[in-house]
């Protein structure tokens, strides 16, 4: 270890080019300067561990969302070179954070795969972090070094003595000068770091957030790499099969490629195939896809033939093959080439071979050493040809109808007269009252109506043949335009918006999901186009003085009370001094938060006054409790003040001082609305607010959909008993 740590050294640093233009135009570098290139910085720096960890010399990294709102990650590797670099003639370390295209990849000697190849990782995050602190400990010594924005602040100087251990400390505070986002988000974090145990066995991710409130803590650590992968992926799905796994390597024009499969079979009817290159999801899949797709085909199909399972008249497919299957690829590629629409698509062609040929010989191995596993494979693959023929009969009797194929309009769409797909709009609308209303009052230049009527199929529990056969999921698929299957055509859509409006009940909320469900599980790229939009009707209407306003929430609600209830209302804390309107805004918004906190966890069979005394009690809804009640100490009060009433009391006074005059009206559907009323408040492009759909983490879309639409009720049942006390808003 000594001799390889002494061989990591500052030569082996080299420099590509400056980072001028990395403030400048950061989206060319990081993606965008929103959500995802905020979070983007989070994965550069990890990434540098986890190539520590493939080189095989890093097994811990921790990382922490800071109480000042940075971010730190810790790994126990090497620690980044400190000597001086030869041509640069300043430390490695500055060279490595300041110069864009500077790193310890590009000579191939210490990482023989690495998923930042392009060195323009750390440094960017500095050039684009207020300020960025970095530890070394190397040597016996721990170093440190402190930037602003890409510059140094404060010289790299020796702090203390670490005897034998190694690592690097990286903390970091995005510039909020150029990031509109303003927080790191656990749940986007904890999807990436959770996937990257998975991807490195044997590592352990320690994440911990100490950010406001929430105080989150989980620990990522999978000896069994992506075999519990595929596992966590099915959790909520039947398994048919066993995990079948299958590793090797083999030479490449570049050095050694490594690949690894882990597969599993379960009753649903679709298909998920996680791929990867060196530890980056490939979105667009690529050459490594390619090449295990074609092997399990031709596996399949060879096995079954020799065996006398699959006859030539049966004509299967891959699409056959893949129901119900779950795999995980990842290779290790030393040059990879990515291309595509993200750069997220594996190109090196010498890829598909080595994979297809490293799973045609493990999975026939497989087969002939497990036959009852392989006869089950192949029976769900013969039920699922024969339901795509069924389903490929159907749309050819409709087909002659011109149904399905846009020839011919379903009678009950109200059609738009513009033609340009990019200013259309389709309204999926709950209901014929409510589609009537929409009809009259819409555009009709550019918004399109589709009433449904009662509730789809649920695409998640029906093969495709029944799927096709229900009549509401034919007219969407005809009036969307896009064709089904081997037809489907994204060039052909009619709207590039698709809205689906619904009541704000319980009832609209499951229409809702039903629809969200076909949309993520049969035509997946209108979501990822970001064509499907969700409506958000008000739910109240406020009347004063012959003015009208149009409310969304409840808390929206909650918050205009508070503010007319103020106008002339004296408010005071435990001690009886009378607070200013802001301080007293803020107590009443904090009063409103915990009766709603409260109504939430006593409709869930629960004691709000118990949870709160109770610090055992588990769910974030009890904590949440406990947090709110101990803020109220600031204004001098105590969780008695509220349970014994007095708050509750000045909370209903002021709410009730802010009602007079006002005239409030609930909309319990989309139907109670005339045609003016529901164009101007949930489809008027100047004042409505609607809610774009995005597929921001695969993995976790797909295990929610199957959790909640799937066969398999203990998991769900066992999803709601965790979060019953997490429920906000129960009838949406």
């Amino acid at each position: 270890m000594s001799e390889e740590i002494s061989n990591y050294n500052a030569e082996n640093i080299q420099v590509l080019e400056g980072m001028e233009a990395v403030r400048k135009r950061p989206a060319m570098y990081i993606g965008d300067t929103g959500e995802r290139g905020y979070h983007h910085l989070v994965y550069e720096v990890v990434d540098n561990s986890i190539d520590e960890a493939l080189a095989g010399y890093c097994s811990m990294i921790d990382v922490i969302i800071n109480p000042d709102g940075s971010l730190t990650v810790q790994d126990n590797g090497r620690g980044i070179p400190v000597d001086m670099h030869p041509t640069q003639k300043k430390p490695a370390i500055e060279v490595v954070l300041t110069v864009l295209h500077a790193g310890g990849k590009f000579d191939g000697s210490n990482y023989k795969v690495s998923g930042g190849l392009h060195g323009v990782g750390v440094s960017c995050v500095n050039a684009l972090s207020e300020w960025m602190k970095v530890e070394v400990k190397r040597a016996g010594k721990i170093h440190r070094m402190e930037f602003s924005r890409g510059l140094v602040t404060k010289k790299l100087e020796v702090v203390g003595e670490c005897g034998d251990e190694t690592g690097t400390k990286v903390t970091f505070f995005p510039d909020h000068a150029i990031f509109s986002c303003r927080a790191f988000k656990w749940e986007i974090l904890t999807a990436r770091l959770r996937e990257l145990a998975f991807l490195n066995k044997g590592v352990t991710i320690h994440f911990r957030d100490d950010e406001g409130e929430a105080h989150h803590e989980e620990t990522f650590h999978y000896e069994g790499g992506i075999d519990e992968f595929v596992e966590y992926l099915n959790a909520a799905k039947k398994a048919i099969s066993p995990v079948i796994h299958f590793e090797g390597s083999r030479e490449g024009t570049t050095g050694t490629v490594q690949a690894e499969v882990s597969l599993q079979y379960n009753d649903s009817y679709s298909t998920l195939e996680q791929t990867y290159c060196n530890n980056i999801r490939t979105i667009e899949g690529g050459t490594h896809l390619s090449g295990f797709r074609r092997a399990l085909t031709s596996t399949i199909n060879k096995y079954g033939a020799d065996n006398k399972l699959i006859k030539e008249k049966d004509n299967l497919t891959g699409d056959d093959m893949r129901e119900g299957l779950t795999v995980v690829v990842s290779v290790k590629v030393p040059q990879p080439q990515f291309e595509g629409q993200t750069k997220t698509k594996l190109g090196n062609s010498e890829v598909d071979g080595i994979v297809g040929s490293i799973v045609s010989d493990k999975l026939m191995t497989f087969f002939e050493e497990n036959p009852s596993v392989a006869k089950v494979v192949i029976e769900k693959t013969l039920l699922a040809a024969r339901a795509r023929e069924a389903a490929r009969a159907a749309r050819e009797s409709t087909r002659r109808k011109g149904v399905m194929d846009g020839l011919s309009l379903p009678g009950k769409l109200k059609d738009c007269s513009e033609r340009d797909p990019a200013k259309t709009e389709l309204y999926l609308v709950e209901g014929d009252s409510a589609g009537g209303s929409a009809s009259t009052g819409r555009d009709r230049a550019t918004q399109a109506i589709l009433p449904l009527r009662g509730k789809v199929i649920n695409v998640e529990k029906a093969r495709i043949d029944r799927v096709l056969a229900n009549s509401e999921i034919r007219t969407i698929i005809t009036a969307i335009g896009c064709g089904y299957g081997e037809e489907w055509d994204i060039s052909k859509a009619r709207y590039h918006k698709i809205v689906i409006m619904t009541d704000a009940d319980v009832d609209g909320a499951h229409i809702r999901t039903l629809l969200l469900t076909f949309f993520y599980r049969k035509m997946p790229e209108l979501i990822e186009r970001g064509y499907v939009y969700l409506a958000q009707p008000p739910l109240y209407k406020v009347e004063r003085k012959q003015k009208s306003e149009y409310v969304l929430t409840d808390g929206e609600l909650t918050q205009k009370l508070l503010t007319l209830g103020l106008d002339d209302f004296e408010v005071k804390n435990k001690a009886g001094e009378t607070l200013e309107k802001d301080k007293a805004k803020e107590l009443l918004t904090l009063l409103a938060e915990i009766e709603a906190s409260a109504k939430m966890v006593e409709e869930r069979g629960y004691k709000a006054e118990e949870l709160v005394a109770d610090e055992t009690a588990q769910g974030s809804g009890a904590s949440m409790l406990r947090k709110q009640f101990q803020s109220l100490s600031a204004y001098g009060y105590a969780p008695n003040d509220w349970f014994g009433g007095e708050l509750k009391k000045l909370l209903d006074d002021v709410r009730a001082h802010g009602k007079v005059g006002l005239t409030i009206t609930r909309f319990k559907g989309l139907g109670e609305m005339d045609a003016e009323e529901l164009y101007d408040t949930t489809m008027n492009p100047e004042k409505r607010h609607m809610l774009r759909v995005k597929l921001s983490d695969a993995v976790e879309a797909d295990r929610m959909f199957s959790l909640l639409m799937g066969d398999e009720v203990e998991p769900r049942r066992k999803f709601i008993e965790e979060n019953a006390l997490n429920v906000r808003n129960l009838d949406f």
